[in-house]
């Protein structure tokens, strides 16, 4: 029976956009100056985590789920449901939106859709995104993607640490220069660029467009997903709720003291974005600081975190 937390080592992904953000904001030793991504908590065979500590130590997230299901409250399911990044966007991401489950198993070998959620770490006084678009039908969006029409057809939103955007499958979105994220998603890796700003690889060509599933899957008109957190206080625990979906829940645990917690959900993701604390469980305790990534499994039950520290945690 494993009780204590499984603690991750990243994966981290080179992106066009990429810079050295995730090394000077979290001390992480990332392999190229151009590091965009870093897959914190992942089980999906393009960049799966190891686990760092226990029984399991050096085992992908990948293996365990598969072969110890009763580390996640035997939860049903041939994949791990849940993707933690963190993101550093030293230029614009590309245009984009995600298919839904129904649409991904059909077009993208059975992969799952893609609803995610942003977490706002830091960014860039003056710092937007986009998110979501102004067309009123699907043939408008269709005239304004072929006109080349950007500025009329994107919504900009101004942007600030703390805030918290929900992005459903279907919704145009996009990063912009200046902002790291914490984002929660479907373990997906499946994206359909709509724009790139006409920029090329280090081979001078333009990444691919796919326009066509982009038309398909994108939600027209736009739906503003208003998101209202709510608050609540335990101990010296302060809780913030983001969003309770059916994909998941995000919440912000801001920890200034002691707090002696039940886990009743299978099990739980946790990433530490500031200060440092301690896990008490039944087998011991566990330090952790910013920038640290953990899980706790399903027979965790009865625990206590302590210190001065804000983690993001999810789950299902």
């Amino acid at each position: 029976m494993i009780v204590q937390p499984l603690f991750l080592k990243p994966v981290f992904q080179e992106r066009i956009w990429g810079g050295k953000g995730l090394k000077e904001k979290f001390a992480y030793k990332i392999p190229h100056n151009k590091t965009g991504e870093c897959w914190a908590i992942s089980a999906h065979l393009n960049g799966p985590s190891t686990i760092e500590n226990g029984p399991f130590s050096g085992k992908t997230l990948n293996e365990v789920w598969r072969n110890h299901p009763e580390v996640f409250g035997y939860y049903e399911g041939d994949t791990f449901p849940l993707l933690t990044k963190i993101l550093d966007a030293n230029q614009d991401l590309s245009v984009q939106v995600h298919p839904d489950d129904i649409y991904a198993n059909l077009y993208e070998n059975g992969e799952l859709g893609k609803t995610e959620c942003w977490y706002v770490i830091d960014c860039k006084e003056g710092a937007e995104i986009i998110y979501g678009h102004n067309a009123k039908t699907k043939e408008e969006f269709i005239k304004m993607i072929e006109n080349e029409d950007w500025d009329k057809l994107l919504r900009r939103v101004k942007i600030k640490p703390g805030d918290f955007f929900y992005v459903p499958s279907g919704t145009i979105h996009a990063l912009c220069e200046g902002t790291i994220v914490l984002e929660t998603q479907q373990s997906s890796d499946t994206t359909y660029r709509i724009y790139d700003y006409d920029r090329r690889d280090e081979n001078e060509k333009k990444r691919e467009l796919h326009l066509k599933k982009a038309i398909d899957v994108t939600t027209v008109p736009h739906i503003d997903v208003g998101n209202k957190p709510i608050v609540t206080k335990y101990q010296d625990l302060l809780v913030t709720t983001f969003v309770q979906s059916e994909f998941f829940s995000v919440h912000k645990w801001e920890i200034d003291g002691i707090a002696s917690l039940t886990m009743d959900k299978p099990f739980m993701l946790c990433s530490v974005i500031n200060g440092k604390g301690t896990l008490r469980g039944e087998e011991g305790d566990y330090s952790f600081d910013k920038g640290s990534h953990f899980i706790l499994p399903a027979k965790t039950r009865n625990f206590e975190l302590s210190g001065n520290c804000e983690l993001i945690v999810s789950h299902l």
